[in-house]
């Protein structure tokens, strides 16, 4: 986890500087009980399947489409920032992107199903750039049925 306390001057006073929404309601929606839901899974971590370029800063470089029946070890972060540790994911992929995970949940019938995939941003950008993204896959995301996203900020 990154910390305050062991960032040097300038990133700690950009991160103190990033204003943090507040939100008037919650939640936004209302939808079927969790057992009923489809899930995908949005991370920030940058991760992508082994065989893929790995993310750049390049203009329009803002994600991944990662299918649901990878496996674990064909996934790779190529999440820029020094400011966390990643030998986590290096041990358990499931730590920023909980696949396997999910799948446990819908045989255990907790979730309805899971969805055919899952998406990857890279996290160390200015959040307003991944907004044209995000709002199409907002819509892609709707045309597969998928009713809940577990997101995991890296």
């Amino acid at each position: 986890m990154a910390r305050l306390d062991r960032m040097n001057e300038k990133e700690r006073e950009y991160m103190l500087s990033v204003p943090c929404p507040t939100y008037d309601t919650n939640p936004w929606v209302e939808g079927p009980p969790l057992s009923e839901r489809r899930v995908a899974i949005i991370t920030t971590g940058g991760i992508h399947k082994r065989d893929d370029r790995p993310f750049t800063f390049d203009p329009g470089d803002i994600y991944r489409i990662i299918p649901g029946d990878v496996e674990a070890r064909d996934l790779v972060t190529t999440h820029a920032s020094t400011n966390f540790d990643h030998s986590g994911f290096q041990q358990d992929v499931n730590v920023m992107f909980p696949i396997e995970r999910l799948k446990e949940l819908a045989a255990e019938g907790r979730i309805g199903s899971v969805a055919d995939y899952h998406y990857s941003f890279m996290g160390a950008m200015d959040p307003s750039q991944m907004e044209p993204s995000a709002r199409e896959l907002a819509a892609v995301l709707k045309k597969d049925n998928v009713d809940a996203i577990f997101l995991l900020p890296v």
